[in-house]
């Protein structure tokens, strides 16, 4: 009866935590969402009003040398135009604030916009990056600053031509900005100051990311976004809500490294020379009348431009999609310390990044990350089979042992001690380990875990198609008979729209129940509640990606059929 209860029990609680799965998850992650592709699109379609008043904004960073109140005019712009970017550079302010992802877009919808990633000041939910200097003993009109207008060498910043902004102070000091970019997301900014002032002077350069708001995330604690860097070889992830809880961050020395503010699947990354002794770097969150800024920023140790000379400074900017292979790429060439983790690989990143690696390659013999998900599951189920094979084995001697099993339980079932000790002897005689179907599954969780991190976080698999009504691998199935798959202009509430890949998992879930000998050994109560784990699974399943859902059907048929053969071939060599 203990027995009982304690299994009525697992499912009631199995069955709560269903419920909050779809009302504290799943329905959320479907509403942050659909505000997401409505910001996303309303950005790209320029859209959003600009503020009604004048900016005001206060300043209170490194940066000492920001007006308290400036007024922000058109001045002009730079155009930038590459394969995978377009946008502009604003000449007031020499602020990089207008940036679009032309290869990736809000939804697969054929009229969807582009991703815009970086938005002007001038506009709501602003988001910019700039660089300047602040100078020793120095007033604030002796270095450029977020009013000041810039002169142009060029029109155009393409990756065949890049672009100088430059402007000199009253006192005959040139502030130079040489931008450069490449055909992907790196942009290099080179900052000069040429001092014809007739005296020494010092100057550190700096570089900033300001965003205004805070952005729509999943809420998920599998995921990082916002802020994050890199400081003496220590990655630091901080989110937004810790900003607003705990206060800023802020390091006081740092070699090298890098800083910026990540989303799940973009990102805007600073990175100086990583042989560059930083003199400060903070992430903080400031609100005024204009509502909540966050902004990451960093500023080099002093340099002496002697008189009639110079001092420069060399940095990179990373600013558009974060792909694995164009970030692994970068970090060699520019060796940044653990600028893969830009990704959140999570715990098990010496098996996610793997099993990506194997998946992505995959796609590039197949053209398809469905198919190489589905060729993924078989090397992974012959690397486990040592193991799933000693566990069928048992299994098998298991069902062979069944009715020696039925008596010992009807000649001791009053007496529990007793049948406890001779059923473990009987496992021994009969070469039954109790835990082999056990076995299997440790392994097959660590992976679950890692191939579901690998398709939440990886924009590779954003958007890819399968076969069929499966148009986008990283979302859930959208296909359910609940609508008559589709025929019906209805969309059943997320949790009761079960998608049919979800229900084949259902299916061979059950399936994979039926052929376990342990289950034939239960009472009935615990029988039920076994059986009520593929509906669970079902509704819970419904919700993950559809590429997720596929590895785990796949992976129970290729289990179904391996269960089968090795316990058919047991079967017969005993019998001989």
């Amino acid at each position: 009866m203990g027995e009982n209860k304690n299994f009525i029990l697992f499912a009631v609680l199995s069955l709560f935590i269903l419920m909050s799965y779809q009302y504290l998850y799943a329905g959320p992650k479907l509403e942050a969402q659909r505000q997401y592709e409505q910001q996303q699109r309303a950005l790209a379609e320029d859209t959003i009003a600009p503020r009604a008043d004048a900016p005001s904004i206060t300043q209170p960073s490194i940066v000492q040398n920001t007006p308290a109140t400036v007024t922000y005019e058109d001045a002009g712009s730079i155009a930038l135009e590459t394969s995978e970017l377009s946008g502009s550079i604003s000449l007031r302010g020499a602020r990089l604030d207008d940036l679009l992802l032309k290869n990736h877009r809000v939804s697969q919808d054929a009229d969807s916009p582009s991703i815009r990633l970086l938005v002007p000041l001038e506009e709501q939910k602003s988001y910019f990056v700039r660089y300047g200097w602040f100078a020793k003993g120095k007033d604030a009109s002796f270095t450029p600053n977020d009013a000041t207008v810039w002169s142009s060498s060029g029109n155009t910043l393409t990756p065949e031509t890049p672009v100088t902004l430059s402007w000199t102070n009253p006192e005959n000091v040139i502030f130079n900005l040489d931008i450069s970019v490449d055909e992907q997301f790196m942009f290099s900014v080179r900052q000069s100051v040429i001092n014809n002032s007739g005296s020494p002077i010092e100057v550190a350069p700096y570089g900033a990311i300001d965003r205004q708001g805070e952005p729509k995330t999943d809420g998920l604690y599998i995921l990082h976004e916002g802020p994050i860097g890199v400081f003496n070889g220590t990655l630091e992830e901080i989110d937004y809500g810790d900003l607003e809880d705990d206060g800023d961050f802020e390091t006081l020395s740092s070699v090298g490294g890098w800083m910026g503010i990540t989303d799940k699947f973009w990102m805007t990354t600073m990175i100086p020379d990583q042989n560059t002794a930083l003199n400060r770097a903070r992430m903080i969150r400031r609100v005024d009348n204009n509502g909540v800024t966050y902004r990451v920023e960093y500023a080099e140790n002093w340099q002496v431009a002697p008189a009639g000379g110079q001092s420069t400074s060399t940095s990179q900017l990373y600013a558009g999609a974060k792909i694995v292979g164009a970030i692994d790429d970068y970090a060699e060439q520019y060796n940044i310390n653990l600028f893969d983790r830009t990704i959140d690989w999570g715990w098990f990143w010496f098996l996610t990044k793997p099993i990506f690696a194997a998946i992505h390659y995959l796609f590039l013999l197949t053209g398809n990350f469905g198919v190489a998900i589905l060729l993924m599951t078989v090397i992974l189920k012959l690397f486990l089979f040592p193991l799933a094979n000693k566990s069928y084995v048992s299994m098998s001697h298991m069902k062979k042992a069944q009715p020696k099993i039925k008596a010992l339980q009807e000649r001791h079932g009053d007496d529990k001690a007793k049948m406890q000790q001779e059923m473990m002897a009987l496992y021994k005689n009969e070469g039954i380990n109790p835990m082999a179907g056990c076995l299997p599954l440790i392994p097959q969780m660590f992976i679950f875990f890692a191939l579901y991190k690998v398709l939440y976080v990886t924009i590779e698999m954003r958007h890819q198609p399968f076969v069929g009504w499966i148009k986008d691998l990283s979302v859930a199935d959208p296909l359910t008979p609940l609508n008559a798959f589709g025929l019906i202009p209805w969309d059943p509430p997320s949790v009761i729209a079960i998608g049919i890949l979800p229900i084949m998992m259902g299916v061979s879930m059950y399936l994979m129940q039926k052929l376990n000998p342990q289950q034939a050994t239960m009472d009935p109560m615990q029988q039920k509640i076994m059986n009520m784990l593929p509906l669970i699974f079902t509704f819970v399943m419904a919700q993950f990606s559809a590429g997720l859902v596929l590895y785990w059907t796949w992976n129970n048929i290729l289990s179904i059929g391996q269960q089968w053969l090795i316990m058919r071939r047991e079967e017969a060599r005993t019998s001989t």
